[in-house]
């Protein structure tokens, strides 16, 4: 049933962009820390080539993820089909997170439309695509997408954000700090 590869082939990419929400995994080191597990949605995912994925990661009450990679940059996105034939798609990798104002960010974020509420991009280098059956989801009907994030975010303004970030997003909720931890760190000192 489930076949692995070393990188995206054509039928995964065009799999992935009929995708209306996406999963992402994560986890500390620590056998006692918590694995985290996001549903992402919006059009937030690039491509950049078979063996590198992006996404645009949007303020949320936590920053598991970005704890997670600056600790040790496992990572895993999960796709699934919600109709059409069954399929679920897993692209296991090494990420990284990329903040505003650096060159990384310069030369990424124009493969965006940057919503209200873009706090940083993740950058996924991966190792392992691997596709299974799927045979067992049941059909959804896509709707549509929630706004609320993008207006709350926008209620708030850019120091609004900020300060948001310095109280919801400096550490995991394990303790181990966030990139937009260490940056506040740094902008404070």
């Amino acid at each position: 049933m489930g076949k692995s590869f070393k990188a995206l082939l054509p039928e995964h990419v065009a799999f992935i962009a009929k995708q209306h929400i996406f999963f992402v995994g994560s986890a500390p080191l620590s056998e006692e820390g918590h694995v985290n597990l996001s549903p992402k949605g919006h059009d937030v995912l690039r491509i950049l080539s078979a063996n590198e994925v992006a996404y645009l990661d949007l303020t949320g009450s936590g920053n598991e993820t970005s704890a997670h990679l600056e600790e040790n940059g496992r990572i895993t996105l999960m796709f699934t089909a919600l109709d059409g034939p069954p399929m679920i798609l897993r692209l296991y990798g090494k990420g990284h997170v990329v903040l505003p104002g650096t060159p990384e960010w310069e030369k990424l974020s124009p493969h965006f439309t940057l919503l209200p509420g873009a706090r940083q991009i993740f950058v996924i280098h991966v190792h392992e695509v691997k596709a299974s059956c799927g045979y067992s989801i049941p059909f959804y009907t896509y709707e549509g997408e929630r706004n609320t994030l993008q207006n709350w975010a926008t209620k708030q303004g850019e120091q609004g954000l900020i300060e948001y970030w310095q109280e919801k997003n400096v550490t995991s909720m394990d303790g181990l700090q966030t990139t937009i931890g260490q940056k506040l760190s740094a902008d404070i000192v």
